[in-house]
């Protein structure tokens, strides 16, 4: 059965809940889609077939949101790349499956591990910390992939950060050995508690992305201030023109 999409300027975005996300038959490749990564690949075309060949490509920002109600009159929900996580966790948990953490340093993976072991008994889990530079090598893919087909988990979690962690799914999914691939970020770290998320309260009023830029303004003022405007631009334009 096909997914319930919608279509936000060319990207096939999903338009159902959390608790429908597939979680069974064919392997299903998760990532998500906000004003950033949509200015991103306009100019990153590996980044824009990554995004556009997803299986669920869920709206991960208030601005995918609203896009969605302006352009075709659909209400769907924001789906942070947390909240797949946390989905996904439940899940595993609730039927003793396994999962592998793909990214980020030992020390994070680690604090990863311990909190997985108290919070989630029931779930096997494996790591992975690849090298850190701005483009794999064919041995380094291998090496990776060999690490997780070893394992064979039911779920893989990759946080190598927008863009490359998913230009690195989308060319090597057709050699990995897992069921569900969800690109997550920062939410390695969010877990790990190496960096705070914003709390309910402010993810509850879409205010999210205005603390995360009160916390780290050098790295993130163009991604909010820049970036978010570009995005609605061509919002209003293709609304213009149909």
């Amino acid at each position: 059965m096909a997914i319930p999409v919608v279509d936000i300027l060319g990207y096939k975005v999903y338009s159902g809940s959390l608790s429908a996300l597939p979680l069974t038959g064919k392997q299903t490749v998760m990532n998500t889609l906000n004003a950033y990564s949509y200015v991103v690949a306009k100019k990153d075309m590996p980044f824009r077939n990554a995004l556009k060949n997803s299986a669920v490509l869920v709206a991960d920002g208030f601005p995918v949101v609203l896009a969605a109600r302006f352009l075709q009159g659909e209400k769907i929900q924001k789906i942070a790349g947390a909240d797949i996580f946390y989905h996904l966790i439940h899940y595993l948990n609730s039927n003793s499956l396994s999962c592998f953490f793909l990214g980020s340093a030992p020390p994070t993976l680690a604090k990863i591990r311990d909190r997985l072991a108290k919070e989630y008994p029931r779930i096997s889990v494996a790591f992975y910390s690849p090298p850190y530079k701005g483009e794999f090598s064919a041995e380094d893919s291998s090496r990776m992939i060999n690490e997780i087909n070893r394992f064979q988990p039911e779920v893989l979690f990759v946080g190598m950060t927008a863009p490359k962690q998913e230009k690195w799914v989308h060319a090597n999914c057709d050699r990995i050995n897992a069921h569900i691939i969800a690109s997550i970020g920062a939410v390695f770290d969010f877990y790990a508690e190496t960096k705070p998320r914003p709390s309910a309260f402010w993810i509850k009023l879409n205010l999210e992305w205005f603390i995360r830029l009160l916390k780290e303004p050098k790295r993130l003022w163009k991604r909010y201030l820049i970036y978010s405007p570009v995005f609605f631009v061509d919002v209003i334009l293709k609304k213009i023109g149909g």
